[in-house]
Order: C-alpha cells, then sequence, then structure tokens
C-alpha cells in the first residue's frame, strides 16, 4: 500500500504511473465515484417522498420535467460509474494511463481532467474522426 503526501500531484518529472500517480488517480477514481453513488442515494430518497401532488397543471408539468431530467442525470451517472470501475480495474491490473489502441502513455494533463480517458488526445481524435465519417454514410 502506498501513502500519498497531503499536497502530492502527479508531474511530468517522475517516472509514468509509478506507484503514487497510480495510488493518486485510483483515489481520485474512488472519491469521484463516492460522490456519485451518494448523489444517486439522495436522488433515489427525495424520489421516494410521496407522489405528485401538485393541483396546478403548470407545476405538475414542471416538477415531472424536473424528475425526468433528474433521471436522465442519474442514468449518465450509472453509466460513468461503470466507466470508472473499469478505469479502476486498469489500475489494478497496471494498463491504466496507457492508450488502449496505441500503448503509448495518455499523458497526466488529460488524466487529470478525464481520469477514465482510456485514449490519447491523438488516438482519440482519430476515433471520432472515424466516427463522424462513418456516421456520414
Amino acid at each position: 500500500m502506498v501513502t500519498l503526501p497531503p499536497d502530492y500531484r502527479p508531474s511530468s518529472d517522475e517516472e509514468f504511473m509509478n506507484p503514487l500517480q497510480l495510488e493518486y488517480f485510483r483515489q481520485k477514481l474512488l472519491k469521484w465515484r463516492g460522490d456519485l453513488v451518494r448523489e444517486a442515494g439522495e436522488t433515489l430518497t427525495s424520489m421516494g417522498q410521496g407522489g405528485i401532488i401538485e393541483a396546478d397543471l403548470t407545476d405538475r408539468a414542471s416538477v415531472e420535467t424536473d424528475r425526468a431530467l433528474e433521471l436522465r442525470t442519474r442514468d449518465r451517472a450509472r453509466k460513468l460509474i461503470s466507466k470508472i470501475d473499469q478505469a479502476l480495474e486498469r489500475v489494478e491490473n497496471g494498463t491504466y494511463g496507457y492508450c488502449e489502441e496505441s500503448g503509448e502513455p495518455i499523458g497526466l494533463r488529460r488524466l487529470e481532467a478525464r481520469p477514465i480517458a482510456t485514449m490519447s488526445i491523438e488516438a482519440q481524435e482519430r476515433h471520432e474522426r472515424m466516427e463522424r465519417v462513418h456516421r456520414d454514410d
């Protein structure tokens, strides 16, 4: 088990995906996952507190729209939790931080911004260009 210094930030001066960096990203992913699970629990609690009791049709429609939006947000969070779990598996098996296409390092700045990234910026751009080309068919 690696213990991170409280002010630790990954740096390009150190070996890529050394034990400190892996632990840093593991903790970052676990915190993100925990936040999403907590928010989902809060949504379930608030939605479970009675039905829609608004007498006015406009108010009722507004509440129903808000609930639908919240459910879509929770569905996106559910998918994100799955991606976080996959990233945590990659941390455990030693493939985290490396592009699934090229095997090259993804880069610390990209991982800081998107810890669930599976491709380098270049590979992601190629992938998106190919999607656009095939989508236009």
